[in-house]
């Protein structure tokens, strides 16, 4: 087991935005187990918001792949932090690029799961466990290291809650990086329709990047009641977008990253699933959670990014707009 008092950790975080707001449980954690270290963290320049909001993290270093590219701009950027003496880097990407980052700190410790090549990257490595959730997964990694379990898992991001949410503020995000997890167009609009019908005094707000901003327009201009609805996508970054989630009654989305940053900061959650396995990747707090998916086709969840059977993913269309309505009822009663 690991003696080490007050050392100096250098966390590598993952490189998607439900990941990275996953791998608070890990730094939480690391602090748990080392209450007197300075624990700094890499992370993708462009989910640096959701990092700046990661309880315990006393220095962030962005990377930019664009700015450093390839494995000759990973080593260099590694390099650059070999000054600062780390003793222990944590690795959570597993990708050789992020091993050979690790080596070129000069950490004492460089910890990590097992790979092709990470024999001579990283200095202890272990080995991945299967069929459990990413957050234990991740925590699995220090436990690993350690020798001993963690106790208070927990998922979360620091953000100022009002002492109520905004009322009837019902958050909507039908996008997701994935094709096979994104809601289709007319399913989307028939799912809003059926929302602004039941719930005759509610407000819709839509999130989502700029280039999702075009999506959520379509769905919009299909639909009634649009004076209810507004498109909020592309004007938040990831830290204004956290604090919006956080005042909101409860949020709509399917799997994706704002998922679990409403998860994150306590906002109730309903997450609509359809190519991923809500065992590995649903949001991990589980108050006020639901998980709602069709759940009759074999191939569910095929857990991948596009949907070679039916083009567009049936999963995803086939999913029952009442059980949407009943989950909503829990928050908005009076709707």
């Amino acid at each position: 087991m690991s003696q080490i008092t007050g050392p100096k950790i250098l966390v590598r975080l993952p490189n998607w935005l439900g990941d990275v707001v996953m791998s608070s449980a890990f730094i939480g954690v690391v602090k748990a187990f080392y209450p007197d270290a300075i624990v700094d963290a890499i992370v993708k320049k462009e989910l640096a918001g959701a990092a700046y909001l990661i309880p315990g993290i006393h220095k962030l270093y962005p990377f930019s792949k664009q700015e450093h590219p390839g494995l000759k701009g990973a080593y260099f950027f590694g390099k650059q932090l070999r000054q600062e003496k780390y003793d222990l880097f944590f690795n959570l990407p597993e990708s050789f690029s992020s091993q050979l980052m690790a080596k070129a700190t000069g950490a004492k410790k460089r910890v990590g799961f097992s790979k092709e090549g990470s024999f001579f990257l990283l200095t202890d490595s272990f080995k991945k466990p299967k069929n459990v959730h990413r957050v234990d997964e991740y925590v699995s990694l220090l436990e690993q290291f350690c020798g001993k379990k963690a106790n208070d898992i927990r998922v979360q991001l620091d953000v100022d809650k009002p002492a109520k949410p905004i009322e009837d503020m019902v958050i909507i995000n039908f996008n997701s990086e994935a094709s096979s997890r994104r809601m289709p167009l007319d399913k989307a609009t028939h799912i809003l329709n059926v929302l602004t019908a039941t719930f005759s005094k509610t407000h819709f707000t839509f999130i989502g990047s700029k280039k999702e901003a075009e999506f959520i327009d379509k769905v919009i201009q299909g639909a009634d009641h649009t004076e209810r609805l507004e498109n909020f996508a592309g004007k938040t970054d990831l830290i204004s977008l956290s604090h919006v989630l956080g005042a909101a009654t409860v949020v709509l989305t399917t799997d994706s990253g704002p998922a679990h940053l409403a998860n994150s900061v306590s906002t109730p959650t309903i997450v609509l699933f359809g190519a991923g396995n809500e065992h590995n990747t649903a949001p991990y707090n589980k108050k006020d959670l639901r998980v709602i998916r069709y759940g009759k086709l074999d191939c569910e969840p095929c857990v991948k990014n596009t949907c070679k059977l039916y083009g567009v993913p049936k999963c995803m269309q086939l999913i029952d707009e009442m059980e949407i309505i009943d989950a909503l009822k829990t928050y908005i009663p009076n709707g």
